[in-house]
């Protein structure tokens, strides 16, 4: 018996990447768009929230079309919206929320809310090919706003076992970036320069919280 095809359009903003994508069965990419602000926040050395909300409201529109126009389907044969409800910029949140709520009023579709650290977990899955998961599984989330340790006991049981406690690996590599006048995004400049320094010139603190599972970056 052949697998019902169940397609989603998914919407994330949140942060100061507007994004959607459509995807058959939480596997196969039919679409996948992305509008960077890399360019607008560089002068800043880091992500100037007014300004990444500002710029969703001006490109969420046109991703969102092109995600549909790849994927050759219309709203009406997706069967469902998705979209990221936090964590993340409540600025950033407000404007994919606004355009995933218009949409599924308008069309009659489900709206699906999104833990956004929860689909990096099943990004991992992403693919037409992939195994399933096995339980129990240790995930590590590293982003620009988030690192942490999670155990997955089974699907959508999660134990968070240790987190940063000041600065996510992705500030601290710009905070870093901005100290040595390097550019923005900070983690592929201090990678770039890194890659003619010596490793072993300064014996740096480990990261790791001796008798926890925390981090510290910066403390």
């Amino acid at each position: 018996m052949s697998q019902i095809e169940t397609r989603i359009l998914g919407i994330e903003t949140s942060c100061d990447e507007t994004a959607a994508a459509v995807v058959i069965n939480g596997r196969q990419i039919m679409s996948s768009v992305v509008a960077s602000q890399v360019d607008i926040h560089a002068e800043y050395g880091g992500v100037f929230p007014e300004l990444a909300s500002r710029a969703h409201i001006e490109t969420i529109e046109s991703v969102v079309s092109k995600a549909l126009a790849d994927a050759h389907v219309g709203l009406a044969a997706v069967d469902a919206i998705a979209v990221t409800r936090g964590p993340g910029l409540a600025g950033s949140l407000v404007v994919g929320m606004n355009m995933a709520k218009g949409m599924a009023l308008g069309a009659a579709k489900p709206l699906l809310g999104i833990n956004h650290l929860e689909a990096h977990l099943y990004s991992i899955w992403l693919l037409e090919d992939e195994p399933e998961p096995e339980f129990p599984l240790l995930g590590l989330i590293v982003s620009g706003g988030h690192s942490e340790l999670i155990l997955m006991q089974e699907h959508l049981r999660y134990e968070r076992l240790g987190a940063t406690l000041d600065d996510a690996a992705g500030e601290a590599f710009d905070k870093v970036a901005r100290l040595l006048g390097l550019s923005y995004p900070g983690g592929p400049a201090i990678e770039a320069a890194a890659e003619g320094g010596d490793p072993t010139a300064f014996d740096f603190p480990r990261a790791w919280l001796e008798g926890t599972w925390n981090f510290s970056f910066s403390g």
